[in-house]
């Protein structure tokens, strides 16, 4: 009964399982409880913080009886920032989990009927889990004593959890923020991340070439009057070697986004080398680009094997980005065609394909994705898809479905968009059948999980071929 549960009251329970996003559920006579810092099987003791509609939010104040999957999280801000969710989990705990993630979703939503066990492989991972993260966005933050603040949000909430470390970022990006901190606290300059009043920084955006060394410092503002600014950018030059830009992004929309769609360099260059599956690439201060560099090079290998032995032909990238994969795979002898709807990747794109001797073999087109595709997916004889979390549009998958190639590489960062892509492409409707599902970890400590679908247009999905005329 809802009068059962009050907030503020104290209860015990046993984690069942967690949530999509790392949190522990706990059932209390017929309510759900999700709560942080819990493990499934343990006992815990929560305090009610709110009701929603469909359950209580929970603060855990102690574990009772604890699991032997549970660690002391590495970082001593785990209990208050929600940048990491599951980092009280053992690595390995956390990997099992993830693909059990990834089976629990495509059970759900795909109802494709296979046996999943069987076509989801155990979770591809690499090292500690720790030092991996190549970039970093930090909200800033102003007291009312002038002091500093930069970090990540409490769970649930925007506010800032102040940090000098963060043990997921790359030891190289790590060192920048104390200092950076104490320069922009000096540099008197105003933070209005929500845009209260007349504007100034919002975040500080760092960013790593994880196999060349070079770094790029990016200030976003909501506006450009930051006097002394290119000053600072020089000391900043002279004081790291690696660092090779500083760049101003603006962003003056009261939303979320976290770039604006303007960035000018302040000092040096707006992009840093980065060694990629044996190519380089240049990547710029706001290009998207995984950043796990290792597990997005992992990722190669298999697309490669996912491709053997099939001729090497016409082999779409749709949503190419600045060529992260078009590149390899068009070094393997493909003719590679990316499609992607954001300019300024387009043109990095382009100069990667020159850069690595690959002009010959790659195309890029800029424009929407479906429109794109819609035109040019008669030719090819590979699809790779690799879409934001929405999963592929309604016009995408149109357009696959209407002229399906013989293979479909879907690389995803949502397990329930592409499990409900997958009903369709791999459905009884189909024209797919569905080979494997590679869970990867490319965020860990945190509940997210990537998966490449590999599918095979199956006989049933062939279109049929005319007959020629009678001789």
């Amino acid at each position: 009964m809802d009068t059962d549960l009050v907030v503020g009251q104290q209860l015990e329970g046993v984690v069942s399982g967690l949530s999509h996003d790392g949190l522990a559920v706990v059932r209390h006579h017929g309510q759900v409880l999700f709560a942080p810092g819990g493990v499934p099987g343990e006992t815990l003791r929560l305090r009610l913080l709110h009701r929603s509609s469909s359950h209580w939010s929970a603060e855990l104040l102690a574990v009772l009886e604890p699991s032997p999957e549970r660690r002391r999280p590495p970082c001593i801000l785990a209990e208050r920032c929600g940048g990491c969710s599951v980092q009280h989990l053992e690595q390995q705990s956390q990997q099992r989990w993830k693909r059990q993630k990834l089976i629990d979703a495509l059970q759900r939503i795909a109802r494709l009927g296979h046996d999943w066990e069987g076509l989801v492989p155990p979770t591809l991972s690499a090292g500690d889990g720790l030092g991996y993260r190549n970039r970093a966005v930090l909200p800033l933050e102003r007291r009312t004593d002038g002091t500093l603040r930069a970090g990540y949000y409490r769970p649930g909430s925007h506010r800032i959890v102040n940090l000098n470390h963060c043990p997921v970022l790359d030891p190289r990006l790590d060192a920048l923020i104390a200092p950076l901190k104490a320069d922009l606290e000096a540099s008197g300059w105003p933070v209005d991340r929500h845009l209260r009043s007349a504007g100034g920084l919002r975040h500080l955006a760092l960013r790593l070439g994880h196999h060349s060394g070079e770094l790029l410092i990016t200030l976003v503002s909501s506006h450009r009057q930051l006097d002394g600014l290119e000053e600072l950018a020089g000391r900043w030059l002279e004081r790291w070697p690696q660092l090779v830009g500083v760049c101003l992004n603006i962003q003056d929309r009261p939303t979320n986004t976290l770039l604006g769609p303007t960035t000018a360099v302040v000092a040096g260059r707006d992009w840093l080398r980065e060694g990629f599956a044996g190519l380089e690439l240049q990547v710029g201060a706001d290009s998207f680009f995984q950043v796990n560099t290792v597990q997005a090079e992992a990722v190669v290998p298999l697309l490669r094997s996912a491709l053997a032995g099939q001729p090497s032909g016409v082999l779409i990238d749709a949503y190419c980005g600045i060529g992260t994969y078009s590149l390899p795979l068009a070094a393997d002898g493909w003719s590679v065609l990316g499609m992607e709807r954001n300019p300024a990747a387009v043109d990095l794109a382009r100069r990667n394909a020159v850069l690595n001797r690959l002009a010959e073999r790659c195309r890029f087109q800029e424009g929407p994705v479906a429109e794109l595709l819609a035109e040019a997916i008669p030719d090819c004889q590979a699809l790779v898809v690799d879409p934001p979390r929405k999963g592929l549009e309604p016009a995408v998958l149109a357009a696959v479905l209407a002229a399906p190639p013989p293979s479909l590489l879907y690389l995803s960062c949502d397990p329930a968009t592409l499990a409900r892509d997958l009903s369709a492409l791999a459905g009884p409707e189909g024209p797919y059948s569905l080979e494997s599902v590679q869970p990867i970890d490319f965020f860990p400590q945190t509940s997210h999980v990537e998966a490449l679908a590999v599918l095979r247009l199956s006989a049933a999905g062939r279109p049929a071929v005319s007959p020629g005329p009678a001789g």
